[in-house]
């Protein structure tokens, strides 16, 4: 028998019946915070910026590929990694290809930013199969004005950050060797959504969202949602090519 409770076909059909009133708030409430967010005020960037692509140098109206949204992961994949980048974002990334043309069609071009520079950039896309544009933020001050990396004193600056350097726990010191970097540098580069827009034009960022918000987390973990049995606890991550099975 299985650890879980057993019920017949009404029992099933009562539980659902008070869980789908449940998921109509959830949806209502999302529509509300979808609404909120697209009421942000948009700030002009006024900075210019220069980015590495594998096309040659692109300035940041460049990377919207002539449409008028750009939404962008920002992978963790510091300067300092040498073996690639962070496995959870990498997970994450695996599930970009498939929206993205959706997205081309809708007006938002699609791409991911890491600080690594752009050769190593470009290898890890070829190594992981990747499609979308993959852009390097190295040697620009980019991630730090927008909150995608911190600098070494602003992470020190952080209790939460600085506690898990000075006290990581197993996973994270097995995911420091995953990345091929010391915490204190691996630490320091933040996932997250960064959203803009592009009008008569004037670039201006328009919203930003990061770990540990549920939206940055691989597609494949909403899906899990949904499966019969809760997922692992174990917050390790594995690159695709890389499960120990």
């Amino acid at each position: 028998m299985p650890e879980h409770k057993i019920g017949t076909r009404e029992e099933w059909q009562t539980a659902r019946d008070e869980l789908a009133k449940l998921e109509a708030e959830h949806a209502e409430l999302g529509q509300k915070l979808t609404k909120q967010r697209r009421q942000l005020p948009w700030v002009p960037v006024e900075k210019e910026y220069e980015f590495d692509t594998e096309d040659g140098k692109k300035t940041l109206a460049e990377l919207f590929d002539g449409r008028s949204q750009l939404l962008a992961y920002n992978v963790m994949f510091g300067p300092d990694y040498s073996v690639g980048a962070c496995p959870g974002c990498t997970s994450l990334a695996d599930g970009l290809d498939g929206s993205a043309i959706h997205l081309n069609h809708r007006d938002v071009t699609l791409i991911c930013f890491s600080r690594a520079p752009i050769e190593r950039l470009t290898a890890y896309k070829q190594r992981m199969g990747w499609e979308f544009p993959y852009v390097s933020t190295y040697d620009t001050d980019f991630a730090f004005d927008f909150g995608l990396a911190m600098t070494e004193e602003q992470a020190q600056g952080v209790p939460e950050v600085k506690e898990m350097i000075e006290d990581p726990p197993d996973w994270l010191e097995e995911w420091s060797g995953q990345v091929g970097a010391d915490l204190k540098d691996g630490l320091r580069e933040n996932p997250s959504w960064i959203a803009f827009a592009r009008e008569n034009g004037t670039v201006y960022h328009t919203y930003t969202v990061s770990a540990p918000d549920p939206f940055v987390a691989p597609y494949f973990t909403f899906l899990e949602e949904r499966a019969p049995k809760p997922g692992p606890v174990d917050p390790r991550m594995w690159r695709k090519d890389e499960y120990p099975d």
